[in-house]
């Protein structure tokens, strides 16, 4: 599917399994931390809505504005942080090649890399809407 010239119909039916929609502030601020920090990449971007590739996986994002009519709209904080608790963990992505990404970039790095119990090396990076980017990858 060509995520640049899919209409919204033809990608709304194309959707399976779980899916991810992130409420933001600013579209084209988040696809440009996600593209700098991710290697992310963002398709048909404007400032109320964006496609989201990573890897094979695939996730939207919409401007508050768009949610005139959901019921979730009401529950956003008016201040930041208002991802609080939503962790979007990244596997097999590289902790300590990201952070560097993010810190040049001036984002906001939570926990530098770390060697966790679990088996994973791990970092949590904050983007500006406040939602825990984890990026991690089996240790040694």
């Amino acid at each position: 599917m060509d995520y640049q010239t899919v209409d919204a119909d033809s990608f709304g039916r194309s959707l399976r399994g779980i899916g991810i929609n992130l409420l933001v502030r600013d579209v084209p601020a988040e696809v440009s931390f996600l593209e700098t920090v991710f290697a992310m990449k963002g398709h048909q971007v404007s400032k109320d809505f964006a496609i989201v590739t990573c890897g094979d996986h695939v996730f939207q994002l919409h401007s508050d504005g768009t949610y005139a009519e959901n019921p979730l709209l009401g529950l956003l904080p008016e201040n930041p942080p208002r991802g609080a608790g939503v962790e979007i963990r990244l596997y097999d992505t590289d902790p300590d090649e990201v952070t560097v990404r993010a810190e040049a970039a001036g984002f906001t790095v939570l926990q530098a890399p770390t060697d966790k119990p679990h088996g994973l090396r791990e970092a949590y990076i904050l983007c500006e809407n406040g939602y825990a980017w984890v990026p991690s990858r089996p240790k040694g």
